[in-house]
């Protein structure tokens, strides 16, 4: 039987480096960041779908849409937010399923799926264990706007618009303290392995 672990955390907490660590263990892991981010390729359906409810002023002058004028207008305003969600999340949901069929098929014991708002869209709802990666405030802060080249504000509002740490480190199996040096972070993560008989 196929354990599938989702693996989220807040934005900049360290994620990616989490995700990586599955890599090397050769566990495969389905990054539905990728997946949306392909989603919003010129001539896809999403693409279309995007256009239409945004606007072409989120076009640039190739036609390809500008992310950073997306982003600021969905992170500005939830509306916006749930209008591209409800767009975005269900594509990504099917090619998922499609992703953890053909693992299965190939007998991989253990799949991961990293999705960022893993909570916030009933991702829980399809795997047997949730990891939370997490970092202090302060951290996930300067990380961010280090990491984008961002105003505190625009971070703040970015952060804002995911459920809190807090309240995912309380709803998940397993947590993952990204705030200390990666071999704190690599520690945890073995610990985790470890009880997974892996």
């Amino acid at each position: 039987m196929t354990m599938i672990l989702g693996l989220t955390g807040g934005i900049a907490t360290g994620k990616s480096t989490v995700a990586k660590m599955f890599i090397e263990k050769d566990i495969p892991v389905i990054d539905t960041d990728l997946i949306s981010r392909s989603l919003l390729n010129k001539g896809t359906d999403a693409y279309y779908e995007i256009v239409k409810s945004f606007s072409s002023e989120i076009l640039l002058t190739n036609l390809d849409i500008n992310r950073k004028k997306l982003a600021r207008k969905i992170f500005s305003n939830p509306q916006k937010r749930q209008i591209l969600n409800d767009i975005v999340h269900p594509r990504v949901k099917e090619i998922v399923d499609n992703e953890i069929s053909k693992y299965e098929e190939l007998g991989n014991n253990i799949i991961v799926i990293d999705v960022p708002l893993l909570f916030e869209t009933n991702y829980q709802d399809i795997v047997d264990k949730t990891i939370v990666v997490y970092t202090t405030k302060t951290q996930q802060m300067n990380r961010l706007v280090s990491r984008d080249n961002i105003t505190k504000e625009y971070a703040q509002m970015k952060i804002n618009a995911q459920m809190s740490l807090s309240e995912k480190v309380d709803l998940a199996d397993y947590v993952i303290n990204n705030s200390f040096s990666i071999l704190d972070t690599k520690r945890d993560f073995n610990k985790i392995l470890e009880d997974l008989g892996v």
